[in-house]
């Protein structure tokens, strides 16, 4: 089934939608395509950011919605329009953050394409009790008040940069899922002795390109002795204490901790 994921806010998840107006009409839309949609909350304007046969999407819960109609110029200065204010509201909801002392980082807000609704999306490390918050914005501006929590690196996809390698985030240009990177992908490709200042990109969160080549190191470590385990080599025994993945070898220890004699052995493939 052809579908296509809709994304009404830079900061926020895709949506699925059938690439049909509300009549049945079969509208051509491919990927930059902007489409009016009617939501569970209201109707908004969203950005394709993929289309194609989304196999996820057939199988997952609920019934897929066609779209309200491919979005036209019109709809676009609409829409520009609702939200030229945005620094100001930006402005006045920081003013309130520090009013209410809450511990919270503003990053963006924007007036749904029906203008009936404003959400601010923000960064903060747990739970903020924004309820006094809400109630003044929402009698400054008279419209459904949100405030959305995102996370560092939603942030960092949001609003782009340079990554050290040269080229722009991979979250901003392709990286669709912001997964968990832990401190064990460092380990397993043995590189955690860096640091975490070169370890971690400009969301001072762990990069997200370790998850690249953590499925190779992990099958290739399947193969390998247990660092700590002993191993027979053409010089004897000894422990195996450091681990060459991508050379396929090991260090093994010959001697013992006060005089060490280390050997490098390749590790012994099994046979298909």
């Amino acid at each position: 089934m052809r579908i296509i994921e809709v994304q009404f806010a830079p900061w926020d998840q895709g949506y699925f939608f059938k690439p049909v107006d509300e009549e049945g009409g079969l509208l051509s839309l491919g990927r930059g395509d902007r489409v009016v949609a009617r939501t569970l909350v209201g109707i908004d304007l969203g950005l394709v950011i993929e289309a194609g046969e989304l196999a996820e999407a057939a199988e997952g819960p609920g019934e897929i919605k066609p779209v309200s109609r491919q979005a036209t110029g019109d709809d676009l200065l609409h829409h520009l329009e609702l939200n030229k204010d945005k620094e100001a509201r930006l402005a006045f909801c920081g003013g309130l953050v520090k009013k209410y002392q809450l511990d919270m980082k503003l990053v963006d807000c924007q007036q749904s394409f029906d203008g009936q609704r404003l959400v601010f999306a923000f960064i903060a490390d747990g739970r903020i009790d924004f309820r006094d918050l809400a109630k003044e914005l929402t009698k400054k501006y008279s419209l459904v008040v949100r405030l959305h929590q995102i996370g560092v690196r939603d942030e960092a996809r949001f609003k782009g940069d340079m990554g050290p390698c040269g080229k722009p985030l991979c979250c901003k240009m392709h990286l669709k899922e912001l997964g968990n990177v832990t401190t064990d992908y460092a380990k397993c490709q043995q590189i955690a002795h860096r640091g975490s200042e070169r370890l971690s990109g400009v969301c001072d969160r762990l990069k997200c390109c370790l998850r690249y080549e953590q499925a190779v190191y992990e099958e290739l470590g399947r193969k390998f002795p247990a660092i700590g385990s002993v191993m027979k080599t053409q010089k004897g025994s000894g422990e195996v204490i450091f681990w060459h993945t991508l050379k396929g070898t090991v260090d093994v220890n010959l001697g013992t901790a006060g005089e060490p004699n280390i050997v490098e052995v390749p590790v012994k493939q099994p046979k298909v």
